[in-house]
C-alpha cells in the first residue's frame, strides 16, 4: 500500500488544501454554509488553506499522508493542548483569504466557528483534531486510518485525551473505532445540521 505520514511543510500547504477541499465538498457543514456548489468549490481550498497556513502549521499538528508516488492522499490538522483557539493575529492575517473563500457567506461561516468553539472543552490538556479528511481518489486506502494514529500513538504515549468533532453523523462509529466517544450534540443555529462532540481518553497497553 506505501502509505506515508508527515508533517506538511508551507510548500504542501495548496495541495493539502485540495485534498481537504475534495473530502469535505459533500459535508452537511460545508454545505450550510455553501448552499451553492461552484462557490462551494472555489471557498473551501481556500478556507483550509488559511487554516493551515495561519494557525495549524505554528503548532506543529498538520500532516499529510502520501501514496507510494508521493501524491497527497489525506491531511489532518491538529492543535497541541492549550492552543485549538486562533490567535488574534492569526485571525487578522486569515481574514481576507476568509473574505475571498466566503464573499456574502462570510457572517454565515463565522456563526459556525463560534458555535462550535463556544461547545469547545474547558479541559486544556487535551489535542484537538480540528479537521482530517482523504481525497474521493485515496478513499479507502488507509490513508485516514494512518493519520489518526500518527497522532493518537503520540497522545497515548504522553497519557494526553483528544477531542474532535464529527459533522457526520455516519462516521462516529469510524471514531468509535479509535477509542472516541460521543459527549454531547452541537446544534448549528439557525436550522443548521448537528456536530458531534467526541472526546478520547488515552488508551494504555493493558501489558504495559
Amino acid at each position: 500500500m506505501g502509505v506515508s505520514v508527515r508533517a506538511v511543510t508551507r510548500k504542501d500547504v495548496s495541495e493539502s488544501a485540495q485534498v481537504l477541499a475534495d473530502a469535505f465538498f459533500d459535508d452537511p457543514v460545508m454545505e450550510w454554509m455553501w448552499p451553492d456548489p461552484a462557490r462551494r468549490r472555489r471557498g473551501l481550498p481556500l478556507l483550509f488553506a488559511a487554516d493551515m497556513r495561519y494557525h495549524h502549521l505554528a503548532g506543529g499538528g498538520a500532516e499529510l499522508a502520501m501514496d507510494a508516488d508521493g501524491i497527497v492522499r489525506g491531511a489532518a490538522m491538529w492543535d497541541p493542548p492549550g492552543r485549538w483557539k486562533q490567535s488574534t493575529w492569526s485571525s487578522v492575517l486569515s481574514l481576507p483569504r476568509l473574505v475571498q473563500a466566503f464573499g456574502g457567506r462570510l457572517g454565515v461561516g463565522a456563526a459556525v466557528s463560534g458555535t462550535i468553539d463556544s461547545a469547545h472543552p474547558a479541559d486544556p490538556r487535551h489535542w484537538y483534531l480540528a479537521t482530517i479528511g482523504t481525497s474521493s481518489a485515496g478513499r479507502g486506502g488507509g490513508y485516514g486510518t494512518a493519520l489518526m494514529q500518527s497522532r493518537l500513538d503520540r497522545c497515548d504515549a504522553e497519557g494526553l485525551p483528544s477531542y474532535l468533532e464529527s459533522s457526520k453523523e455516519g462516521n462516529i462509529p469510524y471514531y468509535e473505532r479509535f477509542g472516541f466517544e460521543v459527549t454531547r450534540e452541537i446544534r448549528i443555529p439557525d436550522g443548521g445540521p448537528a456536530v458531534w462532540a467526541m472526546w478520547r481518553e488515552p488508551q494504555r497497553d493493558p501489558l504495559g
